[in-house]
């Protein structure tokens, strides 16, 4: 028996998030289902660096997986690949050590939120980042994104369906990049509550919008209590852009 770790990219417009659900289509359930053909029948389960919602979508999630198939290196994304929809896609398979785990070993991610500033909107981007038709003080979100940077108590940006009681993370950085009529905010740390960067975009904005200031950030985070924060940004500007090890 040999464990394998995969990085895989999917677009999450199709699906209800990555985790399987017994009525409900999931990047998980297709995976697994690939999988199982591959292994002629053979249930095959895997675990991920951790889930997303429906909508959101990925660049580098992680997973990892157990078989005794005998494949050869190199081929294994490529016979995987072939049995999946259009939509999922693995650019890496390999062989690592039985003790590493996608979910438990992890020790920091990065999620990229994009966000479209436009007067109209683009068909070709409805599904992929937030269009977001107001003007913006971008130097505002800037200076307001510095209040989020170190170790916090998050509670005020997480859901309140979180089933997580320790909601002390550590955001090492966030970076904020202007292409053209897109907004992209990079959000680097040692993890991430449920919700957390949509919820920190959702507050961000009304700073740019001139409804908060940014130096408000501070007394969000002290009040530890969702109602003080933004609302919750759309799934479909989201995605997992790479998991640390």
């Amino acid at each position: 028996m040999q464990r394998y770790k995969g990085i895989v990219s999917y677009d999450g417009t199709e699906y209800c998030g990555f985790q399987l659900q017994p009525r409900d289509r999931t990047v998980q359930g297709e995976i697994e289902k690939a999988l199982k053909k591959l292994h002629k029948g053979s249930e095959i389960k895997i675990q991920a660096s951790g889930r997303t919602d429906a909508g959101v979508h990925a660049k580098g999630q992680v997973i990892h997986f157990d078989s005794d198939l005998d494949i050869p290196a190199g081929k294994w994304e490529l016979a995987v690949n072939a049995l999946l929809p259009h939509d999922i896609v693995f650019s890496t398979i390999e062989p690592v050590n039985m003790d590493f785990h996608a979910r438990y070993n992890v020790t920091g991610k990065e999620y990229r939120y994009f966000i479209h500033l436009s007067e109209r909107r683009d068909p070709f981007k409805r599904n992929h980042a937030y269009y977001y038709p107001y003007k913006l003080d971008i130097e505002a979100i800037r200076e307001a994104t510095g209040y989020f940077i170190g170790e916090h108590d998050f509670t005020s940006f997480c859901s309140m369906k979180t089933d997580k009681e320790d909601k002390v993370r550590t955001i090492t950085s966030m970076e904020l990049v202007e292409e053209d009529d897109m907004l992209i905010f990079s959000f680097k740390g040692n993890g991430f509550l449920y919700n957390m960067v949509r919820i920190i975009i959702g507050t961000l904005l009304d700073v740019g919008r001139g409804k908060r200031k940014p130096e408000s950030i501070k007394a969000i985070l002290a009040k530890k209590d969702r109602k003080a924060a933004g609302k919750t940004a759309s799934a479909n500007g989201l995605y997992l852009w790479k998991v640390y090890y």
